[in-house]
């Protein structure tokens, strides 16, 4: 039998219950429209956390503090890292592209009658927006010789500039903080939300001498932490090594002692995630799939009952010259074209509810937006998963069928 005739002979066994053909297609449908969307979901999960690592920087590394303990319990953080290291790292390791140092401010800033508390205030180098991957929109950044006089001068974020200054320039506007006088000399452009829902604008940024002397009345050389940006992606784990050995070396660390500061690759924390993303992403579809494999049952079991109801159909067909193989095809062709369909119309709704899903996550949602992610390759794997399922699971009523002896069907009532 040509294969065009026994698709089309399936297609109208199939039609004459539209029914029950429905019925059965749902268990592929719910399946493969629940993969689609799961692995959508799990793709715009991954391209959000790949965004904000990439607004925290350029493939930073971070050298934070050691830690001090007692009886094997963590007690505080040990002021154990300094300016000249960060100096040190950006001089001295070759896969370094730019490095500053960091430390915690806080207060009101006041301008005229209007204060405003910004979220972040930091004292900062002048290669901190560089390391960050961050702009300025409007006016510039601190100098080097900015910081060497410990200059009052400040770049401000879009929220504090509107909290501040509403639509007015806020360039070469003074403010207070602490009642010390500062200049602005830059606003960065908008970087928006935080996956966790935290404004990134709501930032002040200062030479870090201006915070340790003016706003900390310090004349210690310590700060919080060290941003260091390496030259490309490749270069992390170089950078990784270099850094660690240079302190080691800086801070008289023999072989065997305990570090007093710690490395931290951002690479490591995107792996992580990107970890925790993907088992989630694998662990919904998994159990997804299960529905795949109700409604392959599904498929078999009405597959069983057609060749029951088809019998005298059978007999009369094998009596006229049809083979075997030709009845075996015929019902393969019926339960791969019933997966088929519902692989199609699952696939269609995985993509609406993943794009739909992604709006509604949006909309309740303060933090980053959700980027809408179509996985089309999980989409055709999942296609070509359902007309496997129709093979599997349609062989044995159509092997059953292809069985059947001629004299016996025709006498089947």
């Amino acid at each position: 039998m040509n294969i065009f005739l026994t698709i089309h002979v399936a297609i109208w066994a199939l039609g004459k219950n539209k029914l029950r053909a429905g019925l059965t297609m749902l268990g592929i449908i719910i399946g493969i429209a629940s993969v689609t969307t799961m692995v959508s979901l799990g793709g715009s999960a991954s391209e959000l956390v790949q965004g904000q690592l990439q607004n925290l920087g350029t493939n930073v590394i971070v050298v934070l503090p050691g830690t001090s303990r007692n009886s094997g319990v963590r007690d505080v953080v040990m002021p154990t890292l300094t300016a000249k290291d960060s100096e040190a790292i950006a001089r001295e390791c070759p896969a370094v592209l730019a490095s500053s140092p960091l430390m915690g401010a806080g207060g009101q800033v006041i301008y005229g009658n209007t204060n405003w508390k910004p979220k972040d205030m930091l004292g900062v180098g002048p290669d901190y927006l560089l390391v960050r991957n961050w702009q300025i929109q409007t006016g510039g950044f601190f100098t080097q010789r900015d910081v060497s006089s410990a200059a009052r001068v400040c770049v401000i974020g879009q929220t504090v500039a509107t909290k501040l200054f509403q639509t007015s320039n806020p360039i070469d506007r003074i403010v207070r903080i602490k009642n010390i006088p500062c200049r602005v000399v830059g606003v960065l452009e908008k970087k928006g939300a935080s996956m966790f829902g935290d404004d990134q604008d709501d930032i002040m940024l200062l030479p870090y001498t201006t915070v340790r002397k003016r706003l900390q009345g310090s004349s210690f050389d310590n700060v919080n932490a060290i941003m260091v940006s390496a030259r490309t992606q490749d270069q992390m784990s170089d950078a990784e090594g270099q850094i660690r050995q240079l302190l080691l070396e800086r801070h008289r660390i023999h072989p065997g002692e305990t570090p007093d500061f710690q490395v931290q690759n951002t690479t490591e924390i995107a792996n992580i995630l990107g970890v925790i993303t993907g088992t989630m992403t694998l662990m919904l579809s998994s159990i997804a799939g299960i529905s795949l494999l109700v409604g392959g049952v599904g498929i078999m079991n009405i597959m069983l009952v057609s060749v029951t109801e088809r019998t005298r159909e059978i007999g009369i067909r094998m009596a006229i010259g049809a083979r075997s193989k030709d009845i075996l095809r015929q019902f393969l062709v019926e339960a791969i074209i019933l997966a088929g369909i519902g692989g199609g119309i699952g696939v269609l709704l995985g993509i609406g509810a993943s794009v739909g899903l992604t709006a509604l996550i949006n909309s309740v949602t303060k933090g980053s937006e959700w980027p809408t992610v179509v996985s089309l390759p999980a989409a055709g794997i999942a296609l070509l998963f359902a007309g496997a399922v129709g093979l599997f699971f349609g062989y044995y009523p159509a092997r059953r069928a292809s069985r059947l002896d001629p004299i016996e069907a025709l006498r089947f009532e």
